[in-house]
């Protein structure tokens, strides 16, 4: 086995773990492999992606504690491809490897809640929010934010899964019902002139990379596509947008990549504001564009990183503007076009099944700078 010096135990040929079997493990599995690491995926479900593409996987629930704990024994770091995984997981996978990131991480940002308090707490702003528990909770919270106003389940929403806009005219009542007693967060209407988000890597020691600011459109709630550079975004706001990322993950002492997404508010005389909507710990969508370009992708960042390893440049690739467009459910269908379309690089996620809203695959195209 070669080893680097900076961590001995972990080099080409060691057992890389990932927790979760989806298209970002996926992609995760086949960066490290190009470091000739092996691959050990743990998910629940037997059709998950990543399968295709590891050395190893375990089929097994999360709360398993046996599976996890043989799991973890056999990899030499283990990380996650998303942060929706029981802390009591993330907890017994520590006991047994070396987890980045680390169980408090996760912890902190798998909750609405404790992340906008842990964001503040650093004075940095954020939609302003109350936390919701009961009908009444919620009619006091509609009082001090005002209408519209967006009512967030505080775990396990991603995709617009688990919020609701109430606007004028709804009823409280009837829409928290829809939330089934989930433990929930009221956000204020952010009026915002663009959503950007800043895709970064921290490793053990404390060096700090950021990819380029993106700009990100969504649409039905699910991101439709990411432009880099930012179409707008000073270079100003650009770098407070990266100052905010590396800001919280020194907070975090977090190890892996991870995304901050931010909203841009326009300020009086022009000048932009930036506030905080959510951080991801873990490889995202909108860094998808990275795989060709940036001089090193996402994926390959984040296994350089929980691995100790040096991190790597996140310049683009040539300089070139870069455009991300995710393929929803039966866009995917349109792949022997894509194929065909000189520029553009494909990528599928190997899903049998194309339901409405379900990601598919993306497609990258690199232009010359305006």
């Amino acid at each position: 086995m070669v080893s680097f010096p900076s961590s001995p135990q972990i080099g080409p040929g060691a057992t890389l773990g990932i927790v979760g079997g989806g298209q970002l493990g996926r992609m995760i599995a086949l960066a490290a492999a190009h470091y000739g690491l092996r691959v050990h995926v743990f998910a629940p479900d037997a059709d998950s992606p990543a399968f295709d593409v590891a050395h190893a996987h375990t089929l097994a629930p999360y709360d398993d504690a046996a599976a996890l704990a043989a799991f973890a024994e056999a990899c030499d770091v283990v990380t996650y491809e998303f942060e929706n995984i029981p802390h009591a997981t993330a907890a017994v996978l520590a006991q047994h490897a070396t987890l980045r990131p680390s169980a408090t991480a996760l912890l902190t940002t798998q909750d609405r809640l404790a992340e906008k308090d842990f964001v503040n707490g650093l004075g940095i702003p954020t939609a302003p929010y109350r936390a919701v528990d009961s009908a009444a909770d919620l009619e006091a919270a509609l009082a001090a934010l005002g209408r519209p106003a967006v009512l967030k389940t505080r775990r396990f929403g991603y995709d617009g899964k688990g919020q609701r806009m109430i606007r004028e005219g709804d009823d409280p009542a009837t829409v928290l019902a829809e939330f089934k007693g989930a433990p929930c967060i009221l956000e204020g209407f952010v009026p915002f002139e663009r959503e950007i988000s800043v895709v970064a890597a921290r490793g053990p020691d404390g060096t700090f990379a950021a990819y380029d600011p993106c700009a990100n459109e969504h649409r039905d709630h699910i991101l439709a596509v990411t432009r880099v550079p930012a179409p707008g975004l000073t270079r100003t706001t650009g770098d407070a947008a990266v100052a905010i990322a590396r800001a919280i993950a020194e907070a975090l002492d977090y190890v892996g990549v991870f995304a901050v997404e931010l909203f841009e508010i326009a300020g009086p005389e022009g000048a932009a504001r930036l506030v905080v909507n959510e951080i991801a710990p873990r490889v995202h969508n909108s860094g998808h564009w990275t795989i060709e370009g940036a001089l090193t992708s996402q994926f390959a960042q984040a296994v350089r990183a929980v691995c100790g390893w040096p991190l790597g440049d996140t310049a683009r690739t040539g300089g070139m503007a870069v455009e991300m467009e995710n393929l929803i459910g039966t866009q995917a269908d349109a792949w022997p076009a894509l194929l065909a379309e000189p520029g553009a690089h494909l990528h599928l996620y190997g899903k049998a099944e194309a339901r409405p809203g379900r990601k598919m695959g993306h497609v990258t195209r690199l232009k010359p700078l305006d």
